[in-house]
């Protein structure tokens, strides 16, 4: 296949040859804005050039219109088109019809190399589930390090941390290499690249009070301070707890802001008397838009304070809890907030916690987390989903680079305590994690020993993890099984049907990542 953009006046003469160099009719086209969902396809506009597919077919196609062509005689080597409008000749593969889906380039599944992130935040050595997998799979090439916190298990092609088919093979590479692997709807909408990202995430202290930019925001970022926004991708993304797992996650609703204000000084002086006043005001049926700018306002005065302001103020908490501890139960907040002062000592993001709703996932439990929401996960670890990007912007809790001003300009303000998934249960063994985005689903596989389940092709790529257990994969048309253990990633390329075996003394646990089926259907 070509695609050729002609000048004026979109014409040319076509002929094929084989190896004897005779010339036959055998190109069939037409000349059509292009609305096809092929992935080597580009959309057009009254503006662009109109594009032609042309495509090498069998000779005995010759006297019959594509729709109507066979398979199956032998195709022909190669198409040879004499392109009479730009005098350039072109040399074509022969294919079979194209109406039915493409096979995958390569077998029906690859196991991956991924890389670990070794944030500050994460847990160490065997502690770790990151560490864990990273040196029960591919190699064993990453021991549990007790010097060394493993955060975050990395499955994607982001450039950041890209996973490898082998040492010198990223996977980033061959799916721009092989967009077919992708499926058309997928390579259409993204080009040739993995929509999602896909983590591991093992959690010993806060991260950061964060939010990820929407795609306008994440563009100007990026152009602005590229070594800050390393992509111009927006970042939706899903948590789904693997233990107990704990997080900051959207603003608290205009009571419990109202009940902060009374009860915490602190927080108090550092807001204003002023600004915390028309927050006070608020009436209860003027709740939500209403209290929007009042609430940013009073959020980033305090997120604004001064250094030696804040300190000062989260001493004086500090101090005053610990007191009052001796008397009476501190609430989970004023507990919270205590941890947070030993992590990170003097930060703004101390007090910035009585903001934002106490989440607490258990395992199997689900959090979507939209564009421009404030967050911050706080203890355990997790499966994590995201669209393909590594954008952050930070205000505290962190001792990396803070952009406060953008944080407090960017959010939504929305108070709303944020749903819990429960996942859908798909088929026997097998719930699926559906966010509000395109471009990825979470499926979570749990096999008593000696059962089996297949997943039917979908025209979209997918990335497994072996969590837990043993057992057999077989994928697509290849007739050997490949081993499953504890640790093992596979990709696996659009149409391809995959059946899993539980073969171990025990449950075989995986996660799949996807594109999101609602999009695909």
């Amino acid at each position: 296949r070509v695609l050729w953009s002609p000048p004026p006046p979109h014409s040319f003469a076509a002929g094929c040859r084989r190896g004897s160099g005779s010339s036959l009719p055998l190109l069939q086209f037409s000349i059509k804005p292009n609305r096809s969902p092929n992935p080597l396809h580009t959309r057009t506009t009254a503006a662009t050039p109109l594009r032609i597919l042309l495509r090498a077919r069998s000779p005995t196609h010759s006297a019959r219109p594509a729709a109507m062509a066979s398979s199956s005689a032998a195709a022909p080597a190669s198409l040879g088109l004499g392109l009479g409008a730009i005098g350039r000749a072109l040399l074509l593969p022969a294919e079979d019809d194209a109406s039915a889906p493409p096979a995958p380039p390569l077998p029906g599944l690859m196991r991956l190399r991924c890389a670990v992130q070794h944030y500050d935040w994460g847990r160490r050595g065997a502690d770790s589930l990151v560490a864990r997998l990273a040196a029960a799979g591919e190699d064993g090439a990453v021991p549990c390090d007790e010097s060394r916190p493993c955060a975050e298990l990395w499955m994607g092609t982001h450039p950041s941390a890209p996973s490898s088919l082998a040492p010198d093979v990223s996977l980033r590479d061959w799916v721009a290499r092989n967009p077919a692997a992708l499926g058309r709807a997928v390579a259409a909408r993204w080009g040739g690249d993995l929509p999602f990202l896909f983590k591991v995430l093992s959690v010993a202290k806060a991260l950061s009070i964060q939010a990820h930019p929407d795609r306008d925001l994440a563009r100007a970022l990026h152009a602005l301070r590229p070594a800050a926004y390393r992509d111009a991708n927006h970042k939706p993304e899903m948590a789904v707890a693997v233990t107990e797992f704990t997080a900051l996650c959207g603003f608290a609703g205009t009571q419990e802001l109202k009940e902060v204000l009374r009860t915490v000084p602190e927080v108090l002086e550092l807001v204003g008397k002023d600004e915390a006043a028309k927050l006070m005001s608020v009436k209860e049926q003027n709740e939500g838009i209403g209290v929007r700018p009042y609430l940013q306002s009073a959020f980033t005065n305090l997120m604004i304070a001064n250094e030696e302001a804040v300190s000062e103020a989260i001493s004086k908490l500090k101090g005053r809890l610990d007191g009052e501890s001796k008397v009476r139960a501190l609430t989970k907040k004023e507990k919270l907030v205590l941890s947070l002062e030993k992590q990170y000592p003097g930060d703004v993001g101390v007090l910035a916690a009585f903001f934002f709703n106490y989440v607490k996932l258990n395992p199997g439990e689900a959090l979507y987390i939209g564009a421009n929401e404030p967050h911050a996960y706080l203890s355990g670890e997790c499966i994590e989903c995201m669209a393909t990007s590594d954008n952050v912007v930070r205000a505290g809790l962190t001792p990396k680079y803070r952009d406060v001003h953008t944080l407090c300009s960017m959010l939504t303000y929305n108070q709303m305590f944020p749903e819990i998934l429960k996942g859908v249960p798909v088929q026997p063994y097998v719930t699926r994690y559906i966010p509000q985005t395109d471009e990825f689903e979470v499926d979570h596989y749990l096999l008593p020993a000696g059962k089996s389940v297949t997943m039917s092709p979908v025209p979209g790529p997918s990335i497994f993890l072996v969590m837990t257990g043993e057992g057999e994969i077989k994928a697509g048309s290849v007739p050997d099984e490949a081993k499953l253990k504890e640790g093992n990633i596979f990709f696996v390329p659009a149409y391809t049907e995959v059946k899993l075996q539980a073969s171990g003394p025990g449950r075989m646990q995986l996660y799949r990542a996807g594109v999101n089926s609602e999009f695909l259907s």
